[in-house]
């Protein structure tokens, strides 16, 4: 059965409290962007992507004239006109497989053409049926486009739209909704309903009239495979096993240490940094903009094999930065480790003044390794943040780009409600990272059997954070990165 937008989707993960009022539009839009990445992996997984280099076509419209005002938008197949639902209202398909990369798509002109098409009909009610499947990295709008499309939008579009339903949606979709959820109405989401499978429209629609992509279809076909038990779950793909030699990605911190002569930063991190530091910190808006799949992908391969990677051939900043964050997200192990994952959630209920220290005595846990490799990443974004007046990038909007990058659950995904403290964690290591990675201040505070010198156990609680924690041994030293000890 159809589920309305206050129901749980049967395609996206159960149980996730709703958002509370503090998660930053930008922590979101971060999640957003990891939520698109899994989509993309999971529809390869199932068998449903191919890449081409353009939007497949829609295929010849004899009733398309190349004198339409909106020709260059129209061709694409985008939007649909099909026919009428079972109570005789006019139907409108918006198709994400169609559309285009969006080097190659004017969005304003997508927009105006949707006003174009749907001023024909908004006197009588009507509905709109919008193909979630094949919106991808590549083709995406902005959510910037998004807002200013919903808000162009005025009564006279949304009063008589009965109903909108959102086919095959994604987790992607679930925190969309989130984004937009101040901008939209009560009334207006009470008029979305989520589809998971194509046949669960039969009632609500004349199917035979309905204008459904053959790419929708076939996807539509697999994801029925896979709930029968006909097709095994889709799973991302291991790097090999074992891996190469030159493996960069996938891999533990330990197998690249081993394979780079001991070297505690992993190479990937050294020169993704390195090429930032020396190029771009004063980008605004770095690590917020995303890279195309394709790129990622071809970057990524290059790394395994152990060429060379020139970020000047790509002529975007951004795409290191996109790089170094993929990296953090690839390990089959959070940089901070899942045994810190409750530790961590449990930061909101310490007293202000005493969070530093308690971060500083949750990182008492974690390998040596580890801490040597975080604090090698957390100087950089501290200089990052120290650049805030050109970038745009304070130690809040880095939290949020970084949290989910650096920690979650062994099993399943973080839920919303746990973006606060993971990003308020990943904040303060940011933003207050002198003290938090002293090793002077950490010795003070640590006595022989690794508690606290003062005995009464540090200010994290006692069945919370960092509870009887020891610390394991420092990195080796003398090591330094840019001139500064680990």
């Amino acid at each position: 059965m159809p589920g309305s937008s206050g129901a749980d989707i049967r395609t996206l993960r159960p149980g996730s409290p709703a958002p509370q009022q503090s998660v930053s539009r930008l922590a979101l839009e971060e999640l957003a962007e990891i939520e698109l990445q899994r989509d993309e992996e999971a529809a390869a997984a199932l068998g449903t992507v191919r890449r081409p280099l353009v939007a497949p076509s829609a295929g010849p419209d004899p009733a398309l004239s190349m004198n339409h005002p909106f020709y260059d938008v129209a061709r694409h197949g985008i939007l649909q006109v099909a026919g009428e639902d079972r109570l005789g209202r006019r139907v409108v398909t918006f198709s994400c497989c169609r559309m285009p990369p969006s080097h190659e798509l004017n969005h304003r002109r997508l927009l105006e053409y949707l006003k174009y098409t749907l001023d024909q009909y908004v006197e009588s009610d009507y509905i709109i049926v919008y193909f979630h499947h094949g919106l991808n990295s590549r083709n995406k709008p902005s959510l910037g486009w998004l807002q200013s499309a919903y808000k162009e939008f005025d009564r006279r579009y949304k009063k008589n739209l009965k109903a909108l339903y959102v086919v095959h949606p994604t987790n992607f979709i679930k925190v969309l909704w989130n984004i937009l959820r101040p901008l939209i109405s009560h009334k207006f989401g009470k008029k979305v309903t989520y589809f998971n499978y194509l046949s669960e429209l039969h009632e609500h629609l004349k199917f035979d009239q309905l204008i459904v992509p053959p790419e929708v279809q076939r996807h539509d076909e697999k994801l029925r495979d896979l709930h029968a038990g006909r097709l095994p779950p889709p799973a991302k793909t291991p790097p090999p096993r074992p891996p190469l030699p030159t493996q960069q990605f996938g891999v533990s911190l330990q197998y690249l240490k081993d394979k780079n002569r001991g070297e505690l930063i992993p190479p990937v991190m050294r020169f993704t940094v390195t090429y930032l530091r020396e190029r771009g910190l004063r980008t605004e808006g770095l690590f917020r903009r995303s890279a195309s799949v394709q790129t990622v992908r071809e970057i990524q391969r290059l790394y395994n094999q152990g060429k060379p990677v020139n970020f000047d051939d790509y002529g975007d900043i951004h795409v290191p930065a996109v790089i170094l964050k993929t990296f953090l997200r690839e390990l089959p192990q959070p940089l901070l480790t899942f045994e810190a994952y409750e530790q961590i959630l449990g930061i909101t209920s310490v007293e202000s003044s005493l969070r530093v220290t308690c971060c500083r005595q949750i990182l008492q846990s974690l390998p040596g390794h580890n801490y040597a490799v975080l604090s090698y990443l957390m100087g950089f974004l501290h200089e990052v943040s120290q650049e805030s007046i050109f970038n745009k990038m304070n130690s809040s909007n880095l939290a949020c780009v970084f949290g989910l990058n650096l920690i979650w659950p062994s099993q399943g995904a973080s839920s919303l409600s746990a973006l606060v403290p993971l990003n308020l964690f990943t904040e303060l290591l940011i933003e207050y990272y002198g003290k938090v990675f002293s090793s002077r201040q950490a010795q003070r505070e640590l006595g022989a059997g690794g508690a606290p010198a003062d005995g009464q156990g540090g200010p994290c609680p006692p069945d919370g954070p960092a509870a009887g924690l020891t610390r394991p041994p420092m990195p080796p030293r003398p090591l330094t990165v840019a001139g500064r000890p680990l």
